[in-house]
C-alpha cells in the first residue's frame, strides 16, 4: 500500500481493557492513530462522528454482537477495511462476519503484524491455507476443543476424556491460546 493510499485510522473495539491498550500501543508504533470503543453501541458514536480508515472488531462484546458492530461499520461511509479478532474462531462466524462487511478474520492470539497484514490486504487471500489458525492449533481441531468444552461446561477432565486425550495435552494446549 503507497503512503498516498494509506489507511492509518484505526478504531479498536474490544471490551477487554488489557488486551486492548497492548493492541493501541502496538498498532500506534506501526503508525496506527488508535481509538478505543468497549461496545459496539460506543464504536458506532465514535464512527459516526469521525469514519475510521480501519477497524479491529472483537466478536464477544457486551450489549450488542460484535457481527452487529461490523454490519453498523461497514454501513459508514466510506466503510472503513474491517478485521475481526475473536478468541471463538468459528467457519460460521468467520463467513457471517465477511457477509457483513470484514475484510479478514483472525483467531486470538493475533499478533499486531498479522493484523497490520490483514487491514493491507485489499482483499481475502484464497492462497492462505483454511485451516491453519495462528499459534499452532488448526481451526477446526480448536473449534472442536471449544465446542467440547462448552458441552462439558467447561470441564476440563471430562473434556479431555470426550476429546480422547490426556487432561494435561488439553490443559497445555488451552494455555498456548487463552480462552477469552
Amino acid at each position: 500500500m503507497s503512503e498516498t493510499e494509506s489507511r492509518r485510522d484505526l478504531l479498536i473495539v474490544e471490551d477487554d481493557t488489557a488486551l486492548a491498550e497492548t493492541l493501541q500501543k502496538s498498532m500506534q508504533r506501526r503508525g496506527f492513530d488508535v481509538r478505543i470503543a468497549a461496545s459496539a453501541e460506543e464504536a458506532q458514536e465514535m464512527g459516526e462522528a469521525r469514519v475510521p480508515d480501519c477497524a479491529l472488531v472483537d466478536l464477544k462484546l457486551p450489549g450488542r454482537s460484535g457481527l452487529e458492530c461490523v454490519r453498523d461499520l461497514a454501513a459508514l461511509s466510506p466503510p472503513p477495511r474491517i478485521v475481526v479478532l475473536t478468541g471463538f474462531a468459528s467457519i460460521a462466524t468467520a463467513v457471517e462476519a465477511i457477509k457483513l462487511g470484514a475484510g479478514h478474520y483472525l483467531a486470538k492470539p493475533a499478533t499486531a503484524s498479522e493484523i497490520e497484514a490483514a487491514f493491507e490486504r485489499g482483499e481475502g487471500d484464497p492462497t492462505l491455507p483454511l485451516g491453519q489458525a495462528s499459534g499452532g492449533l488448526r481451526v477446526g481441531e480448536w473449534e472442536r476443543i471449544q465446542e467440547v468444552l462448552r458441552d462439558t461446561d467447561f470441564n476440563i477432565s471430562e473434556a479431555a476424556r470426550r476429546l480422547g486425550m490426556h487432561r494435561r495435552t488439553l490443559a497445555r494446549r488451552l494455555a498456548k491460546r487463552q480462552i477469552r
